[in-house]
């Protein structure tokens, strides 16, 4: 069989955030963790490696050149980290047991459960919980070698129960010894007495709803959108799906924003008419329109655009807290936050 182990700059020995631009890179042989794993008997074929500026920057063509990498290997099973509570190696790792699930790849990764890795997987991975740091390299190495060996080897991998991975939210057929009445009957009884239970595990998300403004005559209003507005011809590069990253540009001097100089490209949905008035992604005109008739304040000087399709929760949490404290900074009391 042919194992392929993904890694990081500093994992596979390149550097520390030094290195953290570092091109993919392929590695005869194991590096790093991929020594543990030999020792724990998983033979490692391949390593390769990506520092985490450059995969979250540069995203499409570090997956397609790591992809293409694993491809051409024949690989049986790639192995992701451990990433333990790295955020963009974890990412790094999620997205590419992603792209490799589509292509029917088994990936075993291993990480913290509140990883964004974790969301970004989308359920490819069989992933084995960490703690947040290399403490747990001695209890992670081995339960990833043995799912690995398994999964190369095309012998069956139990339920996230009885292994220990993390569930991949992933819906499978089971036989029950009871009927499906008896089953809800057996849940409301269960409830009923202080027991809260379910088959089907509900959201966990949730966000309180802010206190009403005093005052929006008085307040500062910011504009953010995920629509993927941008300057024309994108300068900084935002992606047009899976964004990890969100970006900011002036609008000070601007009464609105016009089609020769900005568009969208998102690409979760038709951009034409949007591209033919950006003001329909970023009201711009309307809130300057609001600020003369007294309805509002003023408008910030500039306005936070990402682009919000295929992006994990995780991923979107982060980067609204990451604006969030921007706005929060700059004395801005409210957002008029623009979606598709």
């Amino acid at each position: 069989m042919t194992v392929v182990h993904y890694l990081n700059q500093f994992f596979a020995g390149l550097g520390g955030e030094e290195a953290a631009d570092h091109e993919p890179i392929r590695l005869e042989g194991p590096r790093g963790p991929g020594n543990a794993l030999v020792a724990a008997g998983l033979q490692i074929d391949l390593t390769v490696a990506c520092g985490d500026d450059r995969f979250a920057l540069d995203e499409a063509d570090s997956l397609a050149t790591l992809l293409a990498w694993i491809e051409e290997a024949g690989a049986d099973v790639v192995v992701c980290g451990p990433s333990f509570g790295s955020g963009r190696y974890g990412y790094a790792c999620g997205v590419l047991a992603r792209e490799l699930g589509r292509t029917g790849t088994p990936v075993v990764a291993a990480m913290t459960p509140d990883s964004p890795g974790v969301l970004a997987s989308e359920g490819a991975a069989y992933i084995v919980p960490t703690t947040a740091n290399v403490a747990g390299m001695r209890d992670a190495v081995p339960a990833v070698a043995s799912i690995a060996s398994r999964l190369a080897a095309g012998t069956p991998v139990g339920s996230a129960e009885e292994e220990g991975y993390l569930p991949r939210g992933l819906r499978v057929n089971a036989r029950s010894e009871a009927l499906g009445a008896e089953r809800a009957v057996g849940l409301i009884l269960a409830k009923l007495a202080g027991d809260v239970r379910t088959e089907i595990a509900p959201p966990t998300d949730r966000v309180a709803p802010p206190d009403p403004l005093a005052d929006p005559a008085s307040a500062v209003f910011a504009l953010v959108t995920e629509a993927g507005c941008v300057p024309q011809g994108n300068p900084d590069r935002l992606p047009t799906r899976h964004a990890n990253v969100w970006l900011r540009y002036p609008i000070g001097d601007r009464a609105e924003l016009a089609p020769e100089d900005y568009l969208s490209v998102h690409a979760g949905f038709d951009t034409t008419e949007a591209n033919r008035d950006p003001d329909r992604l970023v009201p711009l005109d309307a809130a300057r329109a609001l600020v003369q008739a007294g309805r509002i304040g003023r408008i910030h000087d500039e306005f936070f655009t990402t682009t919000g399709v295929d992006t994990p929760v995780a991923v979107s949490t982060r980067m609204g807290q990451e604006i969030g404290a921007e706005i929060r900074n700059a004395g801005v009391d409210a957002v008029i936050l623009t979606g598709t």
